[in-house]
């Protein structure tokens, strides 16, 4: 692989992974029923509205969830995915495998949002307990959805709040089917994101 090469993978990479990464974390936060207002929001909303926007004109939502954003985020992953594919000089597969390849790096990279977003939460509650940041405020309005559930399975025990050992277990577990859907579809991991 030349420089040029590598050059350009980093850029598609970078670039497309970030405003997927942008896409996945809207959606997330509408169906975890963020903030609307945060700051940070506010700029999820204006950076993917262009798309987003004339996207909902033709695929409406299904019920709670905003399936336009959907549709968009696997937009993103497989316009990534034929950049990088062309950009090796590799065969494009057909259009099903594509989308199936999409839905696969969406879910890895979702996952891995959960995981890092919950490292974090949990950081921030050891350094800034009850901190009014806004970005802090989000992570908890992300998390706390994924981690209820888990809560009243392992209650806190003594001010230790122990459930996010249940829910990284569940992540692995995840991330490790998510790893052989990606290897029984012929997926490289160096297409998606969140392998």
């Amino acid at each position: 692989m030349g420089p040029m090469t590598e050059i350009g993978f980093l850029l598609v990479q970078t670039l497309f992974s970030l405003y997927l990464g942008v896409v996945i974390l809207r959606l997330l936060l509408q169906l975890a029923r963020a903030d609307f207002y945060n700051p940070i929001s506010q700029f999820m909303v204006k950076a993917t509205n262009p798309l987003l926007l004339p996207l909902r004109k033709v695929v409406p939502p299904l019920g709670k969830i905003d399936s336009a954003s959907i549709v968009l985020a696997l937009a993103v992953q497989m316009i990534a995915m034929l950049a990088i594919l062309l950009l090796f000089g590799a065969r494009v597969p057909d259009v099903l495998t594509l989308l199936g390849w999409s839905v696969i790096g969406c879910i890895a990279l979702t996952v891995n949002i959960y995981f890092f977003a919950i490292i974090i939460n949990i950081i921030l509650s050891w350094v800034a307990p009850g901190s009014y940041h806004p970005a802090a405020v989000l992570l908890y309005q992300l998390t706390e959805p994924v981690m209820q559930p888990f809560r009243k399975l392992i209650p806190p025990m003594g001010g230790i709040d122990l459930s996010p050992i249940l829910v990284f277990l569940s992540i692995s577990v995840l991330q490790i089917l998510i790893k052989a859907m990606a290897q029984s579809a012929g997926l490289s991991p160096a297409l998606v994101f969140g392998l």
